[in-house]
């Protein structure tokens, strides 16, 4: 069952810090990953893995760790933020960005740190890598903190592109609208993606403005949270997001259906806290609520104001939630 959100004072975020060191890594294929470390040097080490996929460049997640006990660590997923190539370029091969490579450059990551275990916190497509992860070298995760639970099945996929339409019906047609006729029946993720790789430079800036419409159509109601937020991405950092993004999802992550519900189990021994709003018209509540069910070690927090860009009581349950490891 889900545990009730807390009604003690809320916790505040911390006062914003600068790293104490980054750079980039050589991590193959011709990539070089972005990260960078702050807080304590001797700190517990904390992971941040950021959504999208393709949403790198966001730093404000360092606010949500105490400065003093955590070594914060954030990165940029390949071709994203600072992470070089960058996928806004059509140069770029997508070929070598999947799932499995993410996974294979976040343990190099933490080889390259010195790192024995970290705790891992994460939202939306960061819940997705951070389960692909944990369940894949389960030994090297302390905890885990999830918000906005996704899973990437294709029941989800389809969910987002397709399903929620019957509740935006006009914004999701004008969304179809945006590929060729031929395609506006079968798999619109798969015709974004060919849109995002087409020569034309004209082409790619319409698909991705038109993709990002429409995800900022699905959290509109949201204003307690970010409403507008990928609209007003920069135009390079639009391109790349919504490229990646197709390039995902087309692919199902690479993970097979269920794939991560299945392997729940590996999780068994790693505490977890789960914190979802029940207002998330992305990525509706029944997912983490499964998770919830496979994985006894970690606790479901439904947040009864919060969609999927979060809210003030999100926020807090994030705080409390690593606090908590912090102990």
């Amino acid at each position: 069952m889900p545990t009730p959100e807390p009604k003690t004072e809320a916790p505040e975020p911390f006062p914003d810090i600068e790293p104490y060191d980054h750079g980039l890594l050589v991590v193959g294929e011709g990539h070089r990953i972005y990260w960078e470390t702050s807080g304590n040097p001797t700190g517990r080490p904390a992971l941040v893995v950021h959504g999208g996929p393709g949403g790198g460049g966001r730093r404000g997640a360092r606010k949500s760790f105490d400065p003093d006990i955590y070594r914060i660590v954030l990165f940029d997923q390949r071709g994203c933020g600072e992470s070089l190539p960058h996928a806004s370029d059509p140069a770029v091969d997508m070929a070598d960005n999947t799932t499995d490579h993410l996974i294979t450059d976040m343990e190099r990551l933490r080889e390259h740190l010195g790192i024995d275990r970290w705790l891992l916190y994460g939202g939306s497509w960061g819940s997705t890598l951070i389960l692909a992860y944990a369940e894949r070298h389960p030994e090297r995760v302390s905890g885990i903190v999830l918000v906005g639970v996704t899973m990437t099945r294709p029941a989800e996929i389809d969910w987002l592109y397709r399903g929620v339409a019957r509740l935006l019906p006009e914004e999701w047609e004008t969304f179809r609208d945006g590929v060729p006729v031929t395609d506006r029946g079968g798999d619109l993720v798969e015709a974004y993606r060919r849109l995002l790789e087409s020569p034309d430079p004209a082409t790619r800036d319409l698909a991705a403005r038109r993709w990002c419409a429409w995800e900022d159509a699905v959290i509109a109601h949201e204003n307690l949270g970010s409403p507008g937020q990928y609209s007003a991405k920069p135009d390079a950092a639009q391109l790349a997001f919504v490229r990646i993004c197709t390039h995902y999802f087309a692919n199902a992550a690479w993970l097979e259906d269920g794939q991560l519900l299945r392997e729940a189990h590996r999780l068994a021994g790693i505490p977890g806290v789960l914190i979802h709003g029940r207002l998330d018209l992305s990525g509706p509540l029944y997912t983490a609520w499964q998770l919830a069910e496979a994985w006894p070690d970690a606790e479901l927090q439904v947040i009864e104001n919060s969609g999927h860009t979060g809210s003030p009581a999100m926020r807090t349950a994030v705080l409390r939630a690593i606090a908590r490891f912090a102990r």
